[in-house]
Order: structure tokens, then C-alpha cells, then sequence
């Protein structure tokens, strides 16, 4: 095989290491199996309609010049987001007839698809082209396949992995000693990105209920800013419900690994969520989770792998919350091991390296 030409619209940057952290753990992935990757991709995070169109123009222009270079070199090429991401591989196949991949990560198709017009018209012109689909969650597989008309067989369900060499159980103790957290103290622990969508403000609500059956609780969220008037609406929110929270910039994934290993609770309350990887690492470092019922994290949490809650409901959050802090909760450490290990580093790698040799194996057939 030759080269892969990898296209996102999210990668990290020395300023931003978070920043679609789980498109370059996939890049690492392949290179470590002999692969010869190159990569063009936006690693700036910066909102806006100015900056938007600044930073996707640069990147367009970039990609296009790059396929114009090393076309000659490159076996096909993978992109992550189908809108605006897959229009490079689009425009790739027509222009030079380069087989693609696409990624669908949830945010392309609830989001951007569903403003409808030009936008969900072009994402199917790159869904229903593409060699190959990868969607991360079975809710995304359906919709991929009924609103946008790509074909079941081109379709395939795959995470982007878990790193089991760093999600992995660690002694709850050692860790807490290591973070500087108290012994007594209950923890539950939310990581990501400090958005309304995430359902953090249903959090402080129901955080507020949890306190008052578990007075030694305490929430932590770990997380990057993404919205400053979400960040006021949450400061008033904290204050309204009388709230605390220890709240923490981005970390590295060791780190992460650690503050999950050290929680008593892990929860996720996102109204919406494409697969929700943050949960299956958690998961994999032996620490209980509580998450809505929402597209991946229904599957994940299933068969009593964690504890499932109502989106946008405080009440239904705590109660979960408080069922995974004083031990109600039964779940089953046999289906968290197989869903972990399911969607390990070595078995996501085993699968995408067979896509990517079946598109190859038919390019050349067809020449």
C-alpha cells in the first residue's frame, strides 16, 4: 500500500493538545503498523463566522495543492467529517479518480446535514461516493444509510479506539494521592469540551441534588472553553443552584486516565453524542459510568456496562449519579471488559487496515 492522505477539520496543536486528539491517536495508530500517513488538517479550534472562513479557506487551498503534488503517490485518501471535510476526497475522486474514506462523527450529520439545502445535498454527494463510510455509532449507520442513500455494505460501525496501554486500572488510592484528593471525598468527574450541548447546566442541577444525599461529593470538570457566553450562562447557573465545581484545563491523556482511575463516578450528559469515546476510556480504567441515552452511549452503557439516564433531565442525571456513588448500581464487569476490548487500539487498527486493503485490492482491479 502506498501513501493514505488523512483530511480533518480538528487536530492538536502544541497550544491546543486536545483538539481532535482521537483523529492523531488513529494517525499514530497506522504509522506504528508500517503505514506511510500524511496528514492536512485545521489545529486551530478559534470560533466565529470571520475565523471560520479564514481557517477553512487556508486549509481547502493547502489540501487542494497538496493532492495536486502527490497524487501520483497516494493510495486513497480518508477524511474526517463528511461537510466540509469529505469535499476535499470528493473533489480528489473527480479530479484524479482517488478512492475515499470518510469518517462520520456524529457533529456532521445531527448538526451541519440537518440545516438542510446545499450543505445536506453536498453531504450526500460525499456519503454516497465514498469507497467506504465509517460511522462510529449504529444510530449514525441508519441514519447514513435512510436519509442520505448509501449503500449497507459500504457502511461500517467502528470507533476510533481506545488506548488501552494508558485507559487501564490503577489503584483508586496510589492516584488519589498522586492528584492530591482527599481519601473521604466522593468524586464525580466530567472531561470535555465545556459546551451547553454537553447537558452541563442539567449537571449543576442535578449536582445540587446529589450533594444534598452525598454531602461529600465533589464535581470536577476537566474541559476546554469553547463558548464565552456559555461560560457566563454557566458561572450564573453555578451561582443560582448553589453550586461548586473544581474546574481544569485540558490535560494530557495520561493525566485524564489518572483523574478517571481516581473518580468514583464518570458522567457524560450530552443531549447528543455521535459514539461518546471519553466514556469507553473511562470504562476501561474500572471507574462506574453514568451517561444519557443517546446515540453511541445507549450501545455503550447497555447490557449494564454503565448507568443510563434521560437527556436534558436533572432529576434522572441524579439519580444515576447518586446510584454510582453509593454502590446501588450492579453493573457487569464481564460486558465493560468485551466492549473495551472491542473497540481497542488492535482491534480498531485489524479492521480499518482490511477497508483500506479491499479499496486498494478494487482500485487496482479497475485500472
Amino acid at each position: 500500500m502506498r501513501k493514505i492522505a488523512v483530511f480533518s477539520n480538528m487536530y492538536p496543536s502544541g497550544q491546543h493538545p486536545t483538539f481532535g486528539i482521537f483523529v492523531k491517536n488513529q494517525v499514530e495508530l497506522l504509522r506504528s503498523k508500517g503505514m506511510d500517513v500524511d496528514v492536512v488538517a485545521i489545529d486551530n479550534p478559534a470560533k466565529g463566522k470571520g475565523a471560520a472562513l479564514k481557517k477553512y479557506g487556508a486549509w481547502l487551498t493547502k489540501s487542494y495543492f497538496y493532492l495536486l503534488k502527490n497524487r501520483k503517490n497516494i493510495s486513497l485518501t480518508h477524511a474526517h467529517y463528511a461537510f466540509p471535510t469529505g469535499l476535499i476526497s470528493l473533489m480528489g475522486k473527480r479530479l484524479w479518480k482517488l478512492p475515499y474514506v470518510i469518517t462520520v462523527h456524529g457533529g456532521d450529520i445531527d448538526k451541519m446535514a440537518a440545516r438542510g439545502g446545499r450543505i445536506a445535498a453536498m453531504t450526500a454527494a460525499i456519503l454516497q461516493n465514498a469507497e467506504a463510510v465509517i460511522v462510529v455509532g449504529e444510530r449514525l449507520k441508519q441514519d447514513v444509510i435512510q436519509l442520505f442513500g448509501v449503500q449497507e455494505q459500504r457502511v461500517h460501525v467502528m470507533s476510533m479506539g481506545v488506548d488501552t496501554s494508558v485507559f487501564k486500572p490503577f489503584s483508586k488510592e496510589e492516584m488519589r494521592k498522586e492528584l492530591d484528593i482527599p481519601s473521604h471525598e466522593k468524586v464525580v468527574l466530567y472531561v470535555g469540551n465545556i459546551i451547553e450541548a454537553k447537558g452541563l447546566l442539567e449537571l449543576v442541577e442535578a449536582f445540587k441534588l446529589v450533594k444534598q444525599e452525598v454531602p461529600a461529593s465533589t464535581l470536577y470538570l476537566i474541559g476546554s472553553p469553547k463558548d464565552e457566553g456559555f461560560m457566563e450562562k454557566l458561572a450564573k447557573h453555578l451561582v443560582e443552584h448553589g453550586v461548586k465545581v473544581v474546574q481544569q484545563m485540558p490535560k494530557p491523556q495520561n493525566e485524564i486516565a489518572r483523574w478517571m482511575a481516581a473518580s468514583d463516578v464518570f458522567v457524560l450528559p450530552s443531549h447528543h453524542e455521535g459514539f461518546g469515546l471519553v466514556v469507553l476510556e473511562a470504562m476501561a480504567t474500572g471507574t462506574k459510568v453514568v451517561g444519557t441515552d443517546v446515540g453511541g452511549l445507549s450501545y455503550l452503557l447497555a447490557d449494564q456496562a454503565g448507568i443510563l439516564v434521560q437527556p436534558k433531565n436533572s432529576s434522572s442525571l441524579a439519580a444515576g449519579i447518586s446510584q454510582g456513588l453509593n454502590g446501588e448500581a450492579t453493573l457487569d464487569q464481564q460486558a465493560i471488559r468485551r466492549k473495551v476490548e472491542l473497540n481497542s487500539f488492535e482491534s480498531i487498527s485489524e479492521r480499518l487496515l482490511a477497508i483500506y486493503r479491499s479499496i486498494e485490492e478494487k482500485a487496482g482491479q479497475s485500472k
